[in-house]
């Protein structure tokens, strides 16, 4: 299956055109994809450990040991309690 793909207008300077052109054709791709190629490359290089959610890890504390394991559990008990109120 295909990935949803969506239109983003990009703006380059003129020295980069005739050359990203090039180097499409001679890679038998559009310009779009080979455009798509370089951002994946970027994205693949970008270290994980740059991602701003990484700040979020560690900031709460549940007091609950087994949280990752039993999680449907203890959203069950709350939204229990709450039906109740």
């Amino acid at each position: 299956m295909a990935l949803a793909m969506k239109p983003l207008q990009v703006y380059l300077r003129q020295d980069q055109i005739e050359p990203l052109r090039a180097e499409a054709t001679r890679r038998g791709v559009s310009l779009a994809e080979l455009v798509r190629q370089g951002v994946d490359r970027l994205l693949e290089e970008a270290p994980i450990e740059e991602d701003p959610l990484w700040k979020i890890i560690g900031i709460m504390d549940s007091g609950v040991g087994d949280l990752a394991d039993n999680h449907d559990r203890y959203l069950a008990e709350i939204y229990a309690q709450e039906s109740m109120r």
